[in-house]
C-alpha cells in the first residue's frame, strides 16, 4: 500500500528516572493515547523501531521511533 504522505514520531523514556532509577521504560500510556490520537486522524503506523542510546555518559534511554503514513 502506497502512502501518499508520512510522519515521525520520536517517544523516549523520562529522563529523571533514567538518572535516579537507572532506567525507567517507555512511557506506554503516552505512547498509547498518541497512537490513538493520530489513528483517529487517519494515520496508519508503518514501522517502528526501538532505539537505545547514551544519556549523560552513564546510562542508557530507550526510545521509540514510529513512521505514520496516510
Amino acid at each position: 500500500m502506497a502512502f501518499s504522505e508520512y510522519k515521525i514520531l520520536h517517544i523516549a523514556e523520562g529522563g529523571l528516572g533514567t538518572i535516579f532509577l537507572g532506567a525507567s521504560g517507555l512511557p506506554l500510556k503516552k505512547l498509547e493515547s498518541v497512537l490513538n490520537k493520530e489513528a483517529a486522524d487517519g494515520w496508519q503506523l508503518v514501522f517502528q523501531l526501538v532505539e537505545q542510546k547514551r544519556f549523560m555518559l552513564f546510562w542508557k534511554r530507550e526510545a521509540v521511533i514510529i513512521t505514520l503514513g496516510r
